[in-house]
């Protein structure tokens, strides 16, 4: 067996584990959403925890967040793979201790200044609100912001059982979660309102973090108490950390921009496409997510030991698999849209009219799932090769497209009598697919291609079999227009599968070929 052949299989098998625990966490995220809106409603008081929630989450991604795995996972990779075991012991001790430091600070000067961050950050555009909904949110921010430098640490641990190929408690660690604020939701008295909530989101981080302990201590490593600050490795951490904060930044403020465009259209515009986005993301999650995580700490030690030729069959095998899933989820989201959506959401406040705007986002937004995707796997393999500086220009010019696209295509779908809130998802999908053949080029010029003609017939292959499922699931819908959505979106879920799988198999698609082997060893292994 090749070496490359054995990494590919090591990430088939971790992104197995990591997909497997993504639709866990889905399910139980879903079922924590039913939780909430049932006990509290689409009222002030979860508007407010709604919000200071993502003030804390906002600090946490600027300061660390994806920078974390982008900067320290192919350095400490790269250490063990070059069996510098005590120095990557230390770079994580050093990492960690500076994380609690600074995430500490920063916590503790928001709930300092919580009142204005709140009166003239969070609220700029809605000025209007009332007194005691602004006292509550700062409460209910201060209350979370310890959250931040609790999931900071969290992180850390994640990249280093990654690094070890330890794929699964890291994967379930969002489920604990959202089984925190079940918990808070279910178990606190009910007379504490919103705050058992917010209780329930801090006893999830803490989850968050302790369910990766007992992974941690079975590796064996030391801690140091030290900021490391003359470690080589940390400043190559920080400095490699510099332009991904940078790059989030950037995605923060094209999302704020998008919500000022998003309020100036017709009532209901905001609440869409955010809905909308949150849907396209769980098979981009499923597939690309995973499917990167798992192939992070692969593509990492391939470049830190010099193994190039590796590292490009690695990455062209990875992004020949995401395409052949990619490609049929975005054609069966289009499809089944709109069951799908009235299945899940619509009745009481949610109205036919909400599912009309819903879906309506869902179709432009789902023609960019290929593209989001791409980018992920695209990304880790330039962080990979430490390399935060180009995706994160090249993200920069996608959000900068994006912006002037949402201006150009809302106004365009007005001007056609559509809802012009199609458009910003629009934009999005055509910035992304912008961003990631831009990505893919650069990659292709550095490593001097990716597999030759393989990844175009994959791409040609997937699209054919997409097709015939397409086609199938219009008739199944034409055929299925009066029975319930469940039924339809269930229905159409399986038989969009059965013709994908036998249109690829009929077109000779080898990784699909492959799939009974490769999940009969993946079962195996998780048996042994």
């Amino acid at each position: 067996m090749t070496v490359v052949s054995t990494a590919t299989r090591q990430i088939a098998r971790a992104a197995g584990t990591v997909m497997a625990a993504f639709l866990l966490t889905q399910i139980i995220g879903l079922l924590r959403g039913i939780i909430i809106y049932r006990a509290f409603g689409a009222g002030a008081d979860l508007d407010s925890f709604n919000a200071a929630n993502r003030v804390a989450e906002l600090l946490f991604n600027l300061m660390a967040g994806g920078a974390l795995g982008s900067a320290f996972i192919p350095t400490f990779t790269g250490m063990l793979a070059q069996e510098q075991r005590p120095q990557a012991w230390r770079l994580a001790s050093s990492i960690a201790n500076l994380l609690l430091l600074v995430l500490s600070l920063a916590a503790g000067l928001a709930m300092l200044f919580a009142p204005w961050l709140v009166r003239h950050g969070l609220f700029i555009l809605a000025p209007d609100l009332p007194p005691s909904q602004e006292a509550l949110t700062v409460t209910l921010l201060r209350l979370l912001l310890p959250t931040v430098a609790i999931f900071g640490l969290s992180g850390l641990v994640m990249g280093i059982l990654n690094a070890h190929q330890r794929f699964w408690l890291p994967a379930i660690a969002p489920a604990m979660y959202s089984l925190g604020q079940i918990a808070g939701v279910l178990l606190l008295p009910q007379a504490w309102g919103v705050y058992r909530l917010a209780a329930g989101a801090l006893a999830g981080a803490l989850l968050h973090l302790l369910v990766q302990i007992p992974g941690l201590l079975r590796l064996g490593g030391s801690y140091t108490r030290s900021l490391g600050l003359r470690m080589p490795e940390v400043r190559q951490v920080m400095a490699l950390m510099g332009p991904r904060i940078l790059g989030v930044a950037v995605v923060q403020l094209n999302f704020i921009v998008n919500t000022i465009i998003a309020l100036s259209l017709p009532e209901g515009s905001v609440s869409a496409i955010s809905l909308a986005f949150a849907l396209m993301l769980m098979p981009q999650a499923a597939i690309a997510q995973s499917a990167a995580i798992a192939a992070m700490p692969t593509f990492s030690a391939q470049a830190a030991l010099g193994r190039l030729d590796e590292l490009r069959a690695s990455l062209a095998s990875t992004l020949r698999v995401v395409l052949l899933l990619a490609l049929p989820a975005m054609a069966g989201v289009i499809a089944l849209r709109l069951p799908l959506v009235r299945f899940l959401y619509e009745g009481g406040e949610f109205t036919a009219h909400s599912t009309q705007l819903v879906t309506w986002a869902l179709l432009w937004y789902a023609l960019g799932l290929v593209g989001h995707c791409l980018v992920e796997i695209l990304s880790r393999a330039y962080y990979a090769l430490q390399d935060t500086r180009t995706p994160v220009a090249v993200g920069a010019a996608a959000m900068t497209l994006n912006v002037i696209f949402s201006l150009a295509f809302s106004a365009w779908f007005e001007r056609l009598g559509w809802m012009p809130h199609g458009g910003l998802a629009l934009a999005n999908s055509l910035a992304t697919a912008l961003e990631a053949a831009a990505l893919l080029m650069l990659m292709r010029r550095r490593l001097g291609g990716l597999g030759g003609r393989l990844l175009p017939r994959s791409v040609l292959q997937a699209a054919a079999a997409s097709l015939a499922m397409g086609l199938a699931l219009w008739g199944w819908l034409w055929l299925a227009g009066g029975l319930a959505p469940w039924l339809a979106a269930a229905g159409g879920l399986a038989l969009g599968v059965l013709i994908y799988v036998l249109a690829a198999l009929a077109l000779g698609v080898p990784e699909l070929r492959r799939a009974p082997a490769y999940l009969r060893k993946f079962i195996a292994s998780r048996r042994s």
